[in-house]
C-alpha cells in the first residue's frame, strides 16, 4: 500500500506510474479525499478545544452569579459534545475511505521495468539450455493417460473440472520433485523450511494484497477463512506487526504447500491437462530484507529458482514482465518460463517479484536499523521455487521416450528409490 505523504509529495510520479500500468490517474482524487479528512479533523479538534474552554467558563460564570451565561455555555457544550460524537464517527469513515482508496492502488514499477500493456512487451533477459525438439512429442496429459497414471475423468467425478488424480510412479515423481526443491533451497540456498497454515484470515490476505481487489480469485470457507492461493501469503505475514532487529535480516523462508485458486476469468484457457488447476503444489520462496538490499536479493532469488531447472536439465528463459503484465503488488517481476516440447512453447514455471515496502505497510512489518534510527518498513520479496505441477509437466514432456515411458532425471533418482524409468 502506498503512503499518502508520498502521494502528496509525488503526485506526478504516481499518475505516471499508473499510466504505465494502464490505470486512470488518481493522485488528485486521493489528495482531495485527504484534504477533506484533514479539514474535518481540524474542525473536530477546534470543537474539542472550545468544549474544554467552555467547561472552564461555566465555573467562572457561576462564581460571578451570571446564571444566564452559565446556561448558555451549558447549551453550547451539549451541542459541541453532539458534534464531537458524530464528528469522530465521520473521522473514522474518512480514514477508512482513504485507506480503502490507497489499498486499491497497484505498486509503483521500478524505472527499468518495460512499459507495455501485456506479455508482448516483456523483455527477455536470457535463455538457458537447448530446447528439446522431438518430432512426435506428446503433451503431458497424453503421456500420463497412456501410462494409466494421470486421470482427469475420476478427478472430475470427485471435484469437478481443473483437478487431476495422479497414481503410482507419477504421484511419486510429483512428490520427489517437491522434496528435491525443498532440500536444494534449505540445504544450499540458505532458506528455512516452514510448514504454515493453509487457511488464513482476511487481514493476512490483505497484507500480501490478495484482498480486497482479488477476492474472486480465492476460495473462502464457511467460517470466513481463506484457502491460501500461494504460501507467499502465510510466509510473508510471519513478520506481520513485528519490529525486527537489522542483524536478523535477510530472513529467507520456504514452504512446500498445496495452493488453491478459483481461476476466475480463465475460462477456455489451458483446459486440457495440469497447466491451470484449482489445486496445485508449489515450493515458495520469501525474503524479508532491508531496503538497500532488496534488488540484490531479487537477483539472488531468481537464481535460486533457476538452479532447480538447471539441476533437472530443463531448458528455460528468464523475462522481465512489462508494467501491464506485472502483478498488483510487485515493483519488478522476473518470470522463468520452461520449455515444453509437447506444446513447443515456453510456459511460466516461476515468478520472482520484489515488492519494496508495499506489503510491509499493509502488514505494519518493520525493522530496527543498526544505526539506532527509528523503525522503518522492511522490503518483501516472493518467488516460486518452483511450481511442482508445472515442473512435473516439463519433466514428463522433456524426458519422454518413443515407447511412452519417461526417463527419471538423475537428480531425482535418490527420491525415486533408484527408479530410472517410469512406465
Amino acid at each position: 500500500m502506498l503512503d499518502i505523504k508520498w502521494v502528496r509529495d509525488n503526485p506526478d510520479a504516481l499518475d505516471n506510474a499508473l499510466k504505465a500500468r494502464y490505470t486512470e490517474p488518481l493522485a488528485a482524487g486521493l489528495m482531495a479525499l485527504d484534504d477533506r479528512r484533514k479539514a474535518h479533523i481540524a474542525k473536530l479538534q477546534d470543537a474539542q478545544t472550545r468544549r474544554n474552554a467552555a467547561s472552564k467558563d461555566i465555573g467562572k460564570a457561576k462564581a460571578s452569579g451570571d446564571d444566564a451565561a452559565a446556561q448558555k455555555l451549558i447549551d453550547e457544550i451539549a451541542e459541541l459534545k453532539s458534534f464531537v460524537q458524530t464528528g469522530e464517527e465521520e473521522s473514522r469513515r474518512l480514514d477508512v475511505a482513504l485507506n480503502d482508496a490507497l489499498a486499491g492502488i497497484p505498486n509503483i514499477p521500478l524505472d527499468d521495468v518495460p512499459v507495455g500493456k501485456d506479455e508482448s512487451a516483456n523483455l527477455e533477459l536470457r535463455k538457458v539450455g537447448e530446447p528439446r525438439d522431438l518430432a512426435d512429442a506428446k503433451e503431458h496429459f497424453e503421456i500420463g493417460e497412456n501410462l494409466g497414471m494421470m486421470d482427469f475423468e475420476i478427478a472430475a467425478k470427485l471435484a469437478g473440472s481443473r483437478f487431476v488424480v495422479l497414481k503410482g510412479q507419477l504421484a511419486r515423481l510429483e512428490r520427489a520433485l517437491g522434496q528435491f526443491m525443498l532440500d536444494l533451497h534449505t540445504g544450499e540456498h540458505g532458506y528455512t523450511e516452514v510448514a504454515p497454515p493453509l487457511l488464513v484470515r482476511d487481514e493476512i490476505l490483505f497484507g500480501t494484497a490478495q484482498l480486497p481487489k482479488f477476492a474472486e480469485d480465492q476460495f473462502r470457507t464457511t467460517d470466513d477463512r481463506w484457502l491460501i492461493p500461494t504460501a507467499e501469503v502465510p510466509l510473508t505475514n510471519l513478520v506481520r506487526e513485528e519490529i525486527i532487529d537489522a542483524d536478523r535480516l535477510p530472513l529467507r523462508v520456504t514452504a512446500l504447500t498445496p495452493c488453491f485458486r478459483s481461476e476466475a476469468g480463465s475460462a477456455g484457457r489451458d483446459t486440457r491437462g495440469m497447466l491451470r488447476q484449482h489445486q496445485f503444489t508449489k515450493v515458495e520462496l520469501v525474503s524479508i530484507t532491508e531496503p538497500e538490499n532488496s534488488l540484490d536479493e531479487h537477483e539472488r532469488m531468481t537464481q535460486c529458482a533457476e538452479e532447480v531447472l538447471k539441476r533437472l536439465g530443463l531448458a528455460y528463459r528468464v523475462v522481465v514482465l512489462s508494467t501491464g503484465d506485472m502483478g498488483f503488488g510487485a515493483r519488478k517481476t522476473h518470470d522463468i518460463e520452461v520449455w515444453l516440447p509437447g506444446q513447443k512453447a515456453y510456459r511460466e514455471i516461476s515468478s520472482c517479484s520484489v515488492c519494496g515496502d508495499f506489503q510491509a505497510r499493509r502488514m505494519n512489518a518493520r525493522y530496527r536499523p543498526a544505526d539506532g534510527a527509528g523503525p522503518q518498513y522492511v522490503h518483501t520479496l516472493n518467488g516460486s521455487g518452483v511450481a511442482v505441477g508445472r515442473a512435473l509437466i516439463a519433466v514428463m514432456e522433456t524426458y519422454q521416450n518413443p515407447d511412452g515411458t519417461i526417463t527419471v532425471p538423475d537428480c531425482l533418482a535418490p527420491y525415486m528409490g533408484g527408479l530410472e524409468r517410469i512406465g
